[in-house]
């Protein structure tokens, strides 16, 4: 007779000097970091909102909704998560990637921008996918996270730590240099604060986070020639998913790795980062949600910010010399390295939608052809797409590296994204360069940003709710002792439609 085998069911926890320290000092943090910051939750408020009206907005875009919904057309989870402008209630892994997938689908909210780049709001796809299925569950008599209901105020703290390891850890470590998309970091940050909510203990937590690191990671091809498609716009709400899912998998009793990212040959560092260890430029706080980016203006890859709206001013005097984007004959753009490696693609053919919203010319040129950019003009077939006059001008717009502009882009004290515009017309009329080094919505215009923010938000809800829904929402943004304490289930339930607009 064979011995019983003895059950490993549950794995045992390493302990948490067996750790790379790495990701004890996320797990520590998660677990222990206390959020004080009037500042980092005011704007956490702010990116909430800002990036459930872009998620809205997203569903006027067939591209983006085919690709939402249950696995199985017609599934409804009870208790499940709810999509926001959706009739959809799913599981908290597939929530999540329909939360991530539409939020990120317009690249028109939060932007983190330093050795790494990306989107710190897209981690909202798994918080809010996890806080509302927990929320609803035990609410219908379940104990997921010790029976807890989130509050708003719980979602927002837990995107202040979300925001806080993925920017950190961006700000000394450059993944696309190695061609890994930054969408690594929105799977870690996720799959650290996601463990919290769902009640795992710190060591749990550790062991989630080092799943996350040997999970498969996305190559950043999709979002560059000759690849570049619409991946790009999904990829965030992949990485939720995933982030989930791993969670559950721990929650059920699977273990971590405790050197995944030091271990000799086969760890992270060795097969994926050419043997580089990470650099951290300051502990875990509440730096990055108080410093990140808003895109207020533009529906545009950020580095490209201030050369919109540089072009726009510049608008105005060549319409006060009675001029208009037929005479202009050259434009220098002077900027930093990023905007060039990112999105420089003044002779590259524009294939599709997710060409042009990665292409500086494409979007400056739009900008003196038309004096807007809007979501509309990445279409396939659309006015600005298909413009015989935005194509030969893009061509005729050349960027050039400034390398002070750089330094000031990785400056922790200035984060600033400088772009300088030199027109020249068919005449031989130089026109004065017009600079922009900080785009509304940087820290350094947040003020003025917060009243656009809000309009920018009101523009993207209103065509999905009846007006007195549309009103309610808005007030409550902008009530944050009201908003803080409604409970998340509730708040999503504002949300819910019958069918997608």
């Amino acid at each position: 007779m064979s011995p019983a085998l003895n059950s490993d069911a549950v794995a045992s926890p390493a302990s948490a000097k067996e750790f790379d320290s790495e990701i004890n000092d996320m797990a520590s943090y998660v677990h222990n970091y206390q959020v004080k910051s009037e500042l980092a939750l005011d704007t956490a408020r702010f990116i909430l909102l800002d990036t459930l009206g872009c998620g809205l907005k997203a569903l006027e875009f067939p591209h983006c909704t085919k690709l939402l919904g249950p696995v199985v057309e017609g599934t409804t989870v009870p208790n499940g998560t709810k999509v926001p402008g959706t009739p959809y209630q799913l599981d908290p892994v597939n929530g999540a990637f329909n939360i991530g997938a539409m939020i990120r689908w317009l690249d028109f909210n939060d932007c983190w921008l330093a050795a790494e780049w990306g989107h710190p709001s897209d981690n909202l796809g798994a918080i809010l996918a996890v806080a509302d299925w927990v929320s609803r569950t035990n609410r219908a008599g379940g104990n997921i996270g010790n029976g807890k209901i989130f509050t708003i105020k719980d979602v927002l703290e837990a995107m202040i730590k979300a925001h806080e390891i993925q920017g950190c850890m961006a700000l000394e470590n450059s993944f696309n240099k190695v061609g890994l998309d930054h969408v690594v970091l929105v799977k870690v940050a996720s799959t650290a604060v996601v463990s919290k909510m769902l009640g795992m203990t710190e060591a749990q937590t550790r062991d989630a986070i080092s799943q996350a690191f040997v999970d498969g990671q996305s190559l950043r091809t999709y979002r560059h020639s000759p690849n570049t498609m619409s991946r790009k716009s999904w990829a965030a709400g992949d990485a939720c998913q995933r982030a989930v899912n791993l969670c559950l998998k721990v929650l059920k009793g699977e273990g971590g790795m405790a050197t995944i990212l030091s271990a000799p040959t086969w760890g992270f560092y060795d097969v994926l980062f050419k043997g580089k260890k990470f650099e951290f430029q300051r502990p875990y706080g509440e730096y990055v949600m108080e410093n990140v980016l808003f895109k207020v203006s533009y529906p545009a890859e950020f580095h490209s910010q201030t050369a919109i709206e540089a072009a726009k001013r510049l608008n105005v005097k060549i319409r006060e010399l009675g001029k208009s984007a037929k005479n202009i004959k050259e434009v220098v753009n002077r900027t930093h390295e990023a905007c060039i490696r990112i999105i420089d693609k003044q002779f590259k053919p524009m294939d599709n939608f997710a060409d042009r919203d990665h292409c500086v010319q494409y979007m400056v040129s739009t900008m003196f052809v038309f004096d807007r950019l809007e979501a509309g003009d990445y279409v396939d077939g659309s006015e600005a797409a298909t413009s015989e006059l935005v194509e030969s001008l893009r061509q005729r717009i050349k960027c050039v590296e400034d390398e002070q502009f750089t330094a000031d882009y990785h400056n922790p004290d200035k984060r600033t994204i400088t772009n300088a515009l030199t027109v020249t017309l068919d005449d031989g009329t130089v026109l004065e360069e017009v600079v922009v080094e900080a785009p509304l919505g940087h820290k350094l215009r947040r003020e003025e940003a917060k009243p656009e923010i809000m309009s920018k938000y009101l523009r993207h809800i209103t065509p999905h709710f009846p007006k007195q829904r549309v009103q309610e929402l808005v007030d409550l943004g902008n009530d944050p002792k009201k908003l803080f304490a409604m409970e998340v289930d509730q708040y999503v339930d504002l949300y819910a439609t019958k069918k997608i607009l």
